[in-house]
């Protein structure tokens, strides 16, 4: 698999995202993967406001949030099944503006594939939008997939044998993720303006239709819900 980061000029508010990503790659092969920045995409639809104040903001977060809880760095939010920092609400390069995501990821995902399929005339191509996470008691962001489309965002490994032939029970590689981590560690978080990134050979399946659903995992079987429920962050 090979990773290349993108660098481009400056995206405008509601300029025209695909013809934007197309000028920085005229052309990609069969079996590309592009991830791109949610910022982009926040900007695309037009997605901001003028940032006025903390309390200002603390507002939106709610508003955007199906829950949220307060804690001392940020709000600990959930949003579109996903538990993520803000409910996605950023103003770091924005240009003092916050930037909101938009209410159907998945569907701007779709639509920007779409769009791309017939610019680079490409059947099997993917794209993921990307924003920073933080993972439980680590130190740092990562990059993690707010949507994707064109590709099978789980493996289901379940049945599989191990090296020993012992057969896995309840494995899955959660591969939408993993690519989005891997991409966004070399388009950076600050100065760097690559916002794009290329993904060639990535070992995954291509399909024409995601399910945005085979990412989400049940509440009640899921590791972190007791520590959740807890905080009062779910019922």
């Amino acid at each position: 698999m090979q990773i290349t980061p993108v660098h481009t000029r400056l995206f405008q508010e509601s300029e025209n995202l695909p013809a934007f990503v197309a000028e920085h790659l005229p052309s990609v092969p069969e079996k590309t993967i592009l991830t791109v920045s949610s910022k982009l995409v926040c900007l695309w639809k037009g997605l901001s406001v003028p940032y006025k104040s903390r309390a200002q903001k603390e507002a939106l977060i709610r508003q955007e949030s199906a829950a949220a809880l307060q804690t001392p760095l940020a709000w600990l939010t959930i949003k579109n099944g996903m538990i993520m920092t803000n409910a996605g609400i950023d103003e770091s390069n924005a240009d003092g503006k916050l930037l909101l995501l938009p209410s159907d990821c998945y569907a701007c995902a779709a639509e920007l594939r779409a769009i791309l399929q017939q610019a680079w005339r490409v059947k099997e191509l993917g794209v993921i939008i990307t924003d920073s996470m933080i993972l439980p008691l680590r130190a740092g962001v990562i990059g993690a997939a707010v949507a994707y489309a064109g590709f099978k965002g789980v493996k289901d490994l379940r049945g599989a044998p191990d090296i020993y032939g012992k057969k896995l029970e309840v494995t899955l590689v959660n591969a939408a993720d993993a690519l989005a981590a891997a991409c966004a560690l070399t388009m950076g978080e600050a100065a760097e303006q690559c916002p794009l990134c290329r993904v060639d050979r990535a070992p995954v399946e291509f399909v024409d239709q995601t399910d945005p659903g085979e990412i989400k995992y049940p509440p009640e079987n899921d590791l972190y819900t007791p520590l959740l429920k807890a905080v009062g962050l779910v019922k």
